[in-house]
């Protein structure tokens, strides 16, 4: 590719160099320590193992800045008519363009380092899950009104696309912040934390140290008062994680309506991610009640929408997530205006019973399942050592109980509906989730009957659809009650494939 052939194009922003050496400066100082722990370990000087580690860190920071140098230079964009293009020329020759009326999702995102030097990083996607990051364009990284002005550009329709500040549909109150710790998510972080001690504290050479110590600590105390004061310190750990993690998570949250028909998600304490959909892709919403969330009586909503940009293996963002965990009056209403309807169609309906024969399948799985954990501890406990026989007899007096209370609570959850222009489904336990979809988005229905189910008359049916997971089902459904649920939401969809009596 020659050099007129660039005529009109963009690079990406310079000060990508800065960014790259202060992120590998970060990395070389984090490996640093069990690098330097590691060498001295093994018998060389302190000052030696000083001497080589911070030569690989020079070598890392300068190596990174010059591959992320060519990349700048060899990296090129621009917005046309009818395309968003980008084209990268050095060794080899790659471009890359979008049809500007297949782009779905212009998200923006800042770590602490981007916002240091005033830079974004911009993802452009069409929502398509193709192989390669074929659906997906990212120019890493931009300015930062650069990046907004891409995004306006993008995702102009039929007008401009600008907020009305003075009404977001929903603002952060911090008062959802004691929600937070409602989670598996908090002892988690507890007991994540205790581990990476150990492991600090071994790099260091200092873990048999950090062993005798707390063992001192609690020198003359029952073993079962030591285990439960760790596990106590290990959930305030965890509580303050997840009070932590809630803070750069959700913070200057605020969910936005804009003039051109899109939603716009904006939150992010060091790291600030604004997250786009537009509404004409919205097929629905579902809420999300994790037990211990429920239990408190607050739920997530979360979007149903074709094109909708999949979490990566190397992101923890949650792209389809429009209310972080409130009440559940909160979420409601706040589904309802994303849905443009009165009420929301997750409260508007009665959901349908399943048959009692969906609580004996359920009972049993759960009891099965703590029934096949306590013959692995048995088996165990026999060939190795009477500790695990102890262990799995305490385990059973716990969680055989609680299976049958989980059990009995899954089964109450079970329910559908249709009111309007949605059908409704509800399944969980451990994360209940009431999901409220367009009958219009639904394109097929699959209909699944296991052995089991059939010989109690049960079956589950599976709403096909373009939009977010793809499927959601409507579990252990009596075979007539699931068949006839739907084909009423969605008429001569499934009727050419039934038999009638």
């Amino acid at each position: 590719m020659t050099a007129p052939e660039f005529e009109g194009w963009s690079t990406l922003d310079k000060r990508t160099l800065a960014v790259t050496a202060v992120t590998l400066a970060g990395v070389a100082v984090g490996a640093a320590i069990p690098a330097t722990a590691a060498i001295v370990g093994g018998g060389a000087r302190f000052w030696v193992a000083l001497a080589w580690v911070v030569a690989g860190a020079v070598v890392l920071v300068g190596g990174g800045v010059l591959v992320d140098l060519f990349t700048w230079k060899a990296t090129r964009y621009r917005v046309t008519a009818d395309r968003m293009e980008t084209a990268f020329t050095l060794v080899f020759r790659s471009r890359k363009s979008l049809q500007r009326e297949r782009i779905r999702n212009v998200d923006l995102t800042a770590n602490p380092v981007h916002r240091l030097f005033g830079v974004a990083v911009v993802t452009i996607g069409t929502g398509s899950h193709e192989s390669g990051g074929q659906g997906r364009l990212k120019l890493n990284p931009v300015s930062r009104a650069e990046a907004e002005r891409l995004r306006a550009e993008l995702l102009r329709r039929a007008e401009t696309t600008e907020t009305d500040e003075d009404a977001p549909l929903a603002k952060l109150d911090w008062r959802w912040i004691r929600y937070a710790p409602m989670s598996f998510l908090t002892p988690t972080l507890g007991l994540a934390a205790g581990g990476g001690l150990m492991q600090v504290s071994e790099w260091v050479g200092l873990q048999k140290g950090l062993i005798d110590w707390v063992m001192d600590l609690f020198l003359g105390i029952p073993l079962v008062v030591s285990i439960l004061v760790l596990l106590a310190i290990a959930m305030v750990v965890g509580l303050v994680g997840a009070l932590g993690l809630f803070v750069e998570m959700w913070w200057n949250y605020r969910l936005d309506r804009e003039s051109g028909g899109t939603l716009r998600v904006r939150r992010g304490l060091f790291t600030t991610r604004s997250i786009s959909l537009e509404e004409a892709r919205l097929r629905g919403i579902d809420l999300v009640e994790p037990l211990g969330n429920r239990i408190a009586g607050v739920a997530r909503v979360d979007a149903i929408a074709t094109g909708m940009r999949q979490s990566d293996d190397d992101e923890k963002t949650d792209y389809h997530t429009l209310l972080p965990a409130a009440s559940v009056a909160t979420a409601n209403r706040i589904a309802a205006e994303v849905l443009r309807e009165p009420v929301s169609p997750t409260e508007a309906v009665r959901l349908a019973t399943h048959p009692r024969a969906a609580r004996g399948r359920l009972l049993r799985w759960w009891v099965g399942s703590v029934v096949v954990l306590l013959a692995i501890f048995a088996i165990l406990g026999f060939l190795l050592t009477d500790v695990l026989l102890v262990i799995g007899a305490a385990l059973g007096i716990v969680l055989l109980p609680a299976s049958v209370l989980l059990a009995l609570d899954a089964y109450r959850n079970l329910g559908h509906g249709i009111t309007g222009r949605y059908l409704v489904g509800r399944h969980g336990t451990m994360r209940r989730s009431t999901f409220a979809l367009e009958r219009d988005g639904v394109i097929g229905w699959t209909v699944k009957q296991s052995v089991f189910q059939r010989r109690k008359g049960l079956l589950t049916v599976v709403a096909t659809t373009a939009a977010g997971a793809g499927a959601y089902s409507v579990y252990d459904a009596g075979e007539e009650q699931g068949l006839v649920f739907a084909e009423e939401s969605v008429p001569e969809l499934l009727t050419p494939f039934l038999e009638r009596a």
